[in-house]
């Protein structure tokens, strides 16, 4: 439950200063800013979520209640191997995109990161599309996982949600 949170948490935040630093003109001391938090949080969801996937591979997450039906149980892991994938996929593609644009990143101002990738131009609009086209489907992807907690919660009243609420 913990990293559940704590990653959705860090998933919003960096939504938002991802949405609000491509919105600010020129080069400022705000949007440098803004871009650095955004790189270190993104550094932080891969890591974190390294954890929880160590964590959910040696601890049985709660069974799905016994009514709930076979393609609904399916759908519900299918959507969760795909959230991973894009959890990881989405700051690998950041971080390589940041490296094919020539800007290597220094982990809270204080680690700098391994350069796996030169300089790139060709590369670098191929990242940053990626990199976009990933956090769309994860967009759409939440907000089906948010609907779904809510019907499960609201509509069926199965008590699904007790798996992640505390």
């Amino acid at each position: 439950m913990f990293f559940h949170w704590l990653i959705a948490l860090l998933i919003i935040t960096t939504f938002i200063f991802g949405s609000i630093m491509v919105d600010i003109p020129g080069i400022t001391p705000n949007k440098l800013r803004y871009y650095s938090w955004h790189k270190w949080i993104g550094i932080s969801i891969f890591g974190l979520t390294c954890l929880r996937l160590l964590w959910r591979l040696t601890h049985t997450p709660p069974e799905f209640p016994l009514t709930l039906p076979v393609w609904q149980k399916k759908a519900a892991s299918g959507l969760h191997v795909f959230l991973y994938l894009l959890i990881f996929g989405i700051p690998l593609s950041g971080y390589l995109f940041s490296l094919a644009s020539g800007i290597p990143i220094v982990y809270l101002g204080i680690f700098p990161m391994p350069i796996i990738i030169n300089p790139n131009p060709e590369l670098k609009p191929l990242l940053k599309e990626l990199h976009y086209v990933l956090n769309m489907a994860l967009l759409i992807s939440f907000g089906l996982h948010v609907l779904a907690a809510l019907k499960h919660q609201f509509v069926d009243r199965d008590g699904i949600i007790s798996r992640i609420v505390p």
